[in-house]
C-alpha cells in the first residue's frame, strides 16, 4: 500500500505514517456547566497553542443551540471563524470536525473551504458528517432519515466543484452543465476530506472515498481491531494508505503519576499516564489526536505548556517545524 497523499500542507503535515501528532479541539476553555462557552480569549489561546507547537486547531458545525445534546461548539459559524483563524494565524492546520453536509448546499461547502484553503495558504484539512443532531433538521425543511443519501450527493458534488468548469447533476442539489464554474479551486488537487464516523455510510465506502477517518474514542482493543479491518480495506483497492484520526476528552491533573480515571469520552489523568496512553494509541495506528479540554478544572495557559513541555516532544519530531507541501 502507498503512504499517505500528497494533498495540501495541512493534510502533509498533521499526518505521518507510524506517528501521532496532537492538536486541540477550539473553543479552549471549561464550560462544563452550561452548553454555550464564552469564547473569552480564545484568539490569544489559539495564538498560545500554535506557539506551543500543537499541530492543528480543530472546530465543530454547529449551526443551533440544542439544550438536550449539551454542547454548542464554539458558537461562530465554522467558514467564517476560521476565515478570520486563516488571517491571525501562521502555521497551525484549520481543521473542521465536521461540517454536516445534508445542512449545507454543497457549493456553499465547496466555495467556502477552497477560500480558506487559498487564505490559509493550504492549511485546511475538512472533515464532513451527515450530522447527529435530530432537531436541527425540521428547522432546516431536511428529512432527518434521508441524510445518508444526501451526505453521498453532497460529498460527490464538493469532489466535482474542485474540476474546472464541472459537469455535476443531481437529485437534490440542481446541477451545473460544465458552462459555468466554481471558484476558487483549492492550493492542491483537492481539499482533504475526512469522513466522521459512518456518516451513514460502509466502512468500505469510507475507504474508497474519504482521504481520512475521524472516529470516536473506543477502548484500545476495539479501536485497533476497527482501525486494522479499515487499514485492510485500504489495502484491497492498493491504493493511498489514508490517515486515521480520533478526539480525546481530558482533565490533565496536577500529579503526573495520578492514575486514570475514565469521564466522557475521555480521562482524568496525569501527564505521565497520558504520555503511556498516547503512545499506545500510536502503536495501534491512530495518526492525530485532537484534545478537547471543556471539563479540565485547571488553568486553561498552564495546562497547555505543560502538555507542551511534557507530552509534545515525545510525539511531534520537531514542534515548530514548518507546514510543508
Amino acid at each position: 500500500m502507498k503512504s499517505f497523499e500528497n494533498i495540501n500542507k495541512a493534510y502533509n503535515s498533521v499526518f505521518k505514517q507510524n506517528e501521532l501528532s496532537i492538536g486541540v479541539v477550539v473553543p479552549i476553555e471549561n464550560y462544563e456547566m452550561g452548553p454555550v462557552p464564552t469564547m473569552k480569549d480564545h484568539l490569544e489561546r489559539v495564538h498560545l497553542i500554535e506557539q506551543l507547537g500543537f499541530k492543528a486547531l480543530w472546530i465543530r458545525d454547529v449551526p443551533f443551540n440544542v439544550p438536550s445534546f449539551g454542547d454548542a461548539g464554539q458558537t461562530f459559524d465554522p467558514f467564517t471563524y476560521l476565515g478570520f483563524l486563516a488571517g491571525r494565524t501562521k502555521e497551525i492546520a484549520l481543521g473542521v470536525s465536521s461540517i454536516a453536509l445534508p445542512l449545507h448546499h454543497p457549493i456553499h461547502v465547496a466555495k467556502s473551504a477552497a477560500t480558506i484553503d487559498q487564505l490559509s495558504d493550504g492549511r485546511l484539512i475538512l472533515g464532513v458528517a451527515s450530522g447527529d443532531r435530530p432537531d436541527e433538521y425540521p428547522a432546516m425543511g431536511i428529512d432527518y432519515e434521508k441524510r445518508g443519501a444526501l451526505f453521498r450527493e453532497s460529498f460527490a458534488y464538493i469532489r466535482k466543484a474542485q474540476e474546472d468548469f464541472p459537469v455535476i447533476e443531481t437529485e437534490q442539489y440542481g446541477k451545473l452543465g460544465g458552462d459555468i464554474d466554481i471558484l476558487p479551486k483549492p492550493t492542491g488537487h483537492k481539499i482533504p476530506l475526512l469522513m466522521t464516523g459512518s456518516s451513514r455510510q460502509t466502512l468500505e465506502w469510507n475507504a474508497a472515498n474519504a482521504d481520512g477517518w475521524m472516529n470516536y474514542p473506543r477502548n484500545l482493543y476495539h479501536q485497533k481491531l476497527t482501525i486494522d479491518e479499515w487499514r485492510k480495506l485500504l489495502a484491497e483497492q492498493r491504493g493511498y494508505n489514508k490517515p486515521f484520526m480520533q478526539p480525546l476528552y481530558v482533565i490533565l491533573a496536577d500529579d503526573d503519576d495520578f492514575k486514570p480515571i475514565p469521564i466522557h469520552l475521555g480521562f482524568k489523568l496525569g501527564a505521565n499516564y497520558l504520555i503511556d496512553y498516547l503512545e499506545k494509541l500510536q502503536d495501534i495506528g491512530v495518526n492525530h489526536l485532537a484534545l478537547n479540554l471543556r471539563f479540565n478544572s485547571g488553568s486553561m495557559e498552564e495546562t497547555l505548556e505543560r502538555l507542551a513541555k511534557k507530552v509534545l516532544p515525545l510525539f511531534h519530531s520537531n514542534k515548530r517545524e514548518k507546514i510543508t507541501s
